[in-house]
C-alpha cells in the first residue's frame, strides 16, 4: 500500500503471529496462525478503521507479527486507504466476508494489503486479493513499471497483484482446500480516466480491474462485481479455521520455468523485494543501454552505466530474479548481448540443461572461464553466486570481476556472503562498491530478504543461521517446516528410498570427509568410499556405505541411466542413490533434502569445533581449525537449506548427535 516499503526489522513465521480476535481487541484472544495487522468479519472492522485506538492496535500487532515498526507513511496509507475500502465493501453487502489487513505473504517477502475470504458458488474458498493505492496520476513505462507523479518508478499494480494472485495458487500445498483466487486493484484517490491508464490488455492480468474512486459509487450490485465478491457468501466459521491453517509452500521450482522466463512466457511469480529490485534494475538499463547502439567497444578506461549488487540468504530469490532479468533484458535491449555467468558448475550445468531446446543456450550461460572475455563484449551482464569467483592470489576483488566493474555498463551481481565456502573465494558487496567508487561509477545495493524455499519458512532458515552462527536454540516447528534428526545413516536412507519411490525429488548430502578419488572406474558399479561406523542397541557396529556421485553419467547396457553426471546429480533419475556434497548441491533444491555432518564439524564444550584433518577437500586441509570453521560452518548451511518441504540431519558424531537431539525431535515417517 505504501508508495515505497516500510522498513523492517525481520520477518516471523505465522505461528508466532497476534491473535484472530473480534475487531477492536486484537491482543485478547488464542494465538491464531496468520501473520497481519488485523483480522475479523468486514462489518465489524468497517466500523473501526477510522478510530485512532484500532490504528495504533494494528501497528503493535504489525510489530508483533515480525514486520518491524510501520513508518509513518504506512500507517498514513491505513488512514487514507482503509475507510473507502471499507465503506465500499460494506455498501456492496460484503460485511460478512473474512478480511486480512497487511497479510504476510507465503515467504515473508511482502505483505497484501487486505485478503478477503468467502465462499463461492460451489462451497469452496475463494480468495480476493486488494492492492490499495493511494496515486492519482502515473504513467505506464512496460509491463511492470510505472513513474508516479512524483517522478518514482515502481512496480506496475496490476502486475504487482497478478504475481501475488499466481504465488498463492502456485504455493498451495496439495493437502490444502482447493481455492480460487482473484484479485483487484483500488486507487479510490483516482477519477475513470486515471484508472483506465493501468488497465493493460494482457493475458497475465486477465481478471484484475482496476477501480477509481468513482467506481466505489457504483451501486451495490456493481460494485460488489468490480470488487470480485458479487458470487460470494460469507465462510463459516470452519472455512476460515481450513484456510488459516494452510502452510503454503513451493509447489513448482525455478528450473522448470526458465526457458519459459527466457521467452516472456513464464508465470514463475516474483513478488514482494523480487519485484522491487526487478524495476529499479530495469530502471537502470533504461537509463544506461538505450544510447549504446549495438554495445561499446572494448576499451581501457572505465565506461558510463551502473553495478548493481544484489544480495540474499539461501532461497531469497536470487536465482529467480537473475532468469528474469535476463529474459527482459534479452527483449528489451537484446544488442546488449546480455548472459548469465556463475562460478558454479552445478548451477550452470542446470540452467543450460532447462534451456537445451533454445539455440543460444550456451551463449546465455557462458562458463567462468569466460568472464573476462564478456566482459569486453557484453553491455549488460547478470553475475550469480559472485561469492565463489576464485580471487586467484589477488587482494580486493578478482580480476575477472574488475575487469565487469570497468568495462561492463550494466553490471548486476548476485551475491551471499555466508556462502563462501573456499579461502580462495570472498567476493564482498563493500569490495564491489569501493571498485566502482574508484573508477567513479555508480553503485546501488539491493537486498532481498523474503524465504521461498524451505516452504517459505524464514523461521526454519533463521534457525540455521542461530545454530550455526549464534546460540542454537530448539525449533518448534510451529510453522510447519518438517525438520527432524535421522539417528542413523540407513534411517536416512530409508527416508530418501521412500521418498523417491512417492515421486519427490529427495538426495542426501555431506561434507567432504571421505575419499573422493578423481580415478573412480566408469561403470555401474560405484565405489563405496563413505563408510560410517553405526553402533546398534546392543553394542555391535553396523557399517553403512555409499557411494559419492558419479563424476559421468552411468547407464545400465539396456540403457537405463543409473546415475547421473554429477553436476544434474540434483534433479536427474538415479540420483538418490547417491551422496552428494557442497559442490554438487549449491544453487541447488530439492523436495526433501538428508544431510550428514561429518567429523570435520562437532560440537564441543558448548561451541562449534572444526578438524580440517577430517576434511578430504585439498583446497581446506592445510587451514587451521580456527581458519577451516567459517568454511564448514558456511558449508553446513548451504547443505541445510536446500530442501524446498523436509529436512533430516544426521552427524557422525555421537556428541553433537544427542545435542542436535535436544534441539530437533528425531524423525519418524517421512511425511509426503
Amino acid at each position: 500500500m505504501p508508495d515505497q516499503p516500510a522498513a523492517t526489522t525481520g520477518t516471523r513465521s505465522a505461528a508466532l503471529a497476534a491473535p484472530r480476535s473480534a475487531p477492536g481487541a486484537p491482543s485478547s484472544e488464542p494465538a491464531s496462525a496468520v501473520a497481519c495487522a488485523a483480522a475479523g468479519r468486514v462489518g465489524g472492522i468497517a466500523g473501526l478503521v477510522g478510530d485512532a485506538g484500532f490504528i495504533q492496535r494494528c501497528a503493535a500487532r504489525y510489530t508483533a507479527a515480525g514486520f518491524g515498526r510501520p513508518g509513518e507513511a504506512e500507517v498514513r496509507s491505513w488512514r487514507n486507504s482503509w475507510p473507502p475500502l471499507f465503506g465500499a465493501l460494506v455498501r456492496a453487502g460484503l460485511s460478512d466476508l473474512q478480511v486480512y489487513l497487511e497479510y504476510g505473504t507465503p515467504g515473508g517477502g511482502r505483505r497484501v494489503d487486505a485478503l478477503l475470504v468467502g465462499a463461492g458458488p460451489d462451497g469452496g474458498l475463494v480468495l480476493v486479493i486488494v492492492e490499495l493505492k493511494q496515486w492519482q496520476t502515473c504513467r505506464v513505462l512496460d509491463a511492470e513499471r510505472v513513474m508516479r507523479s512524483d517522478g518514482v518508478v515502481t512496480a506496475h499494480p496490476v502486475y504487482q497483484v497478478a504475481a501475488y494472485r499466481s504465488f498463492f495458487i502456485h504455493w498451495r500445498p496439495k493437502s490444502a482446500p482447493d481455492l480460487e483466487v482473484r484479485a483487484v486493484v483500488v486507487l479510490h484517490g483516482a477519477n475513470a480516466e486515471q484508472a483506465a491508464v493501468l488497465r493493460p490488455d494482457a493475458a497475465a492480468a486477465a481478471g484484475i480491474p482496476v477501480l477509481s474512486g468513482a467506481d466505489l459509487s457504483a451501486p451495490p450490485g456493481e460494485l460488489a462485481g468490480l470488487l470480485r465478491g458479487d458470487d460470494l457468501a460469507a465462510p463459516d466459521a470452519a472455512q476460515v479455521a481450513r484456510f488459516e491453517r494452510i502452510r503454503w509452500e513451493p509447489s513448482s521450482r525455478l528450473l522448470e520455468h526458465v526457458g519459459a522466463e527466457l521467452e516472456g512466457t513464464g508465470t514463475f511469480a516474483l513478488v514482494g523485494d523480487q519485484q522491487d529490485a526487478l524495476v529499479r534494475i530495469l530502471a537502470a538499463a533504461d537509463r544506461h543501454l538505450p544510447s549504446l547502439g549495438n554495445g561499446p567497444q572494448a576499451q581501457d578506461g572505465p565506461v558510463g552505466g551502473a553495478v548493481i549488487t544484489v544480495s540474499g540468504g539461501p532461497g531469497s530469490g536470487k536465482t529467480a530474479l537473475a532468469v528474469r532479468l535476463l529474459g527482459r533484458l534479452m527483449r528489451a535491449h537484446p544488442t546488449t548481448r546480455p548472459c548469465i555467468i556463475t562460478p558454479s558448475g552445478t548451477l550452470r550445468a542446470h540452467l543450460q540443461d532447462a534451456v537445451r531446446g533454445h539455440p543460444a543456450a550456451r551463449e546465455l550461460f557462458p562458463g567462468i572461464s569466460a568472464l573476462r572475455s564478456t566482459a569486453q563484449r557484453a553491455s549488460a551482464l547478470v553475475i550469480d553466486e559472485a561469492q565463489r569467483i576464485n580471487r586467484g592470489g589477488a587482494r580486493g576483488l578478482p580480476p575477472e570481476l574488475a575487469a565487469v566493474v570497468r568495462k561492463v555498463p550494466l553490471a548486476v551481481i548476485f551475491l551471499d556472503e555466508r556462502q563462501v565456502i573456499r579461502p580462495d573465494e570472498g567476493t564482498t558487496v563493500e569490495e564491489i562498491r569501493s571498485a566502482a567508487r574508484a573508477l567513479g561509477r555508480p553503485h546501488h545495493h539491493l537486498e532481498l530478504t523474503g524465504s521461498f524455499r524451505c516452504a517459505g519458512s524464514a523461521a526454519y532458515t533463521g534457525w540455521v543461521d542461530s545454530l550455526l552462527y549464534a546460540t542454537p536454540v530448539p525449533w518448534n516447528g510451529h510453522d510447519g517446516y518438517n525438520l527432524a534428526t535421522a539417528q542413523d545413516p540407513f534411517a536416512l536412507q530409508e527416508w530418501i528410498e521412500r521418498a523417491t519411490a512417492d515421486g519427490h525429488t529427495a538426495r542426501t548430502t555431506a561434507g567432504f570427509c571421505w575419499p573422493w578419488p578423481r580415478d573412480r572406474p566408469r561403470t555401474p558399479a560405484l565405489p563405496l568410499d563413505i563408510r560410517i561406523e553405526t553402533p546398534t542397541a546392543t553394542g555391535a557396529i553396523r557399517i553403512w556405505e555409499a557411494a559419492w556421485n558419479a563424476d559421468t553419467a552411468l547407464t545400465a547396457p539396456d540403457g537405463t541411466v543409473l546415475a547421473p553426471r554429477s553436476q544434474l546429480w540434483a534433479t536427474h533419475t538415479g540420483g538418490h542413490q547417491q551422496i552428494g556434497c557442497i559442490y554438487t548441491a549449491q544453487g541447488l533444491e530439492y523436495h526433501h533434502a538428508g544431510i550428514i555432518i561429518g567429523p570435520d564439524l562437532t560440537w564441543t564444550d558448548g561451541h562449534w569445533k572444526a578438524h580440517p584433518h577430517e576434511s578430504r577437500d585439498k583446497n581446506l586441509r592445510h587451514l587451521t581449525p580456527d581458519e577451516y570453521l567459517p568454511y564448514a560452518l558456511n558449508t553446513y548451511r548451504v547443505l541445510l537449506t536446500r530442501g524446498t518441504h523436509t529436512t533430516r540431519i544426521h552427524s557422525t558424531d555421537h556428541a553433537t548427535q544427542h545435542f542436535l537431539n535436544t534441539l530437533v525431535h528425531p524423525g519418524g515417517p517421512i511425511a509426503v
